[in-house]
């Protein structure tokens, strides 16, 4: 019974959720997570992460993801949910013109908070709303390209691409943190310790352990 199989891993990897309130951050994070989506959605308060091991380049890594809310009043706690993070999910919703526009906004404080060398991923999600898509493919492509990030949609309520999306993040990252340790005497594992959750908002709404809640 003393027997702790999720602290076996090989490397721990800090990812954060970042883009507009209502794009769907948390049922992606949901469905990564948990394999869990739920319709009714809530805006998430303050900060949460949930975790999942999995093997990325037959090496054993568990991927800590970050969720935050969206909204400028939680803008505060910018600096510390970035601290750490070695990958980012930039999330627009393909349905909602506005949240593509405010990527710009958001990349930019991307690169103003996280390390330099973090890795990025547009994403645009939702993509099963087909008959309100509202964001062409090939404009997000193009921006992708233009500012050197991966790009992939999605959609968290088919599960379609969600999977791929995290394990296409999750080994950029351990390429580059392999490539690190081969020039350097130190562990690649990343420095990040469980239990160091920033919580802003409403003691009552932070612990988001039911699927129905969703940024």
């Amino acid at each position: 019974m003393a027997r702790r199989p999720d602290d076996d891993y090989d490397y721990l990897f800090k990812v954060v959720l970042i883009g507009d309130s209502g794009v769907g951050k948390s049922n992606l994070l949901s469905r990564f997570t948990r394999n869990e989506f739920c319709l009714e959605s809530k805006s998430t308060i303050g900060v949460e992460f949930a975790t999942r091991t999995l093997q990325v380049e037959g090496r054993t890594v568990k991927a800590q993801i970050w969720d935050t809310a969206g909204q400028e009043r939680y803008r505060a706690i910018t600096s510390a949910y970035y601290r750490g993070a070695l990958g980012a999910l930039l999330v627009y919703d393909v349905t909602k013109p506005m949240t593509f526009d405010n990527v710009n906004r958001w990349l930019k404080e991307l690169r103003d908070h996280a390390d330099s060398n973090i890795v990025i991923m547009l994403i645009g999600n939702k993509t099963d709303l087909k008959h309100l898509r509202a964001v062409a493919t090939e404009d997000a492509q193009s921006y992708a390209e233009k500012e050197g990030l991966s790009f992939i949609e999605t959609s968290a309520l088919e599960a379609t691409n969600v999977e791929k999306a995290f394990q296409t993040i999750l080994s950029e990252i351990y390429r580059i943190i392999s490539k690190k340790s081969l020039n350097s005497d130190e562990p690649a594992t990343a420095n990040i310790k469980e239990g160091k959750t920033i919580v802003v908002g409403e003691s009552e709404g932070n612990s988001k352990k039911a699927c129905c809640s969703s940024s």
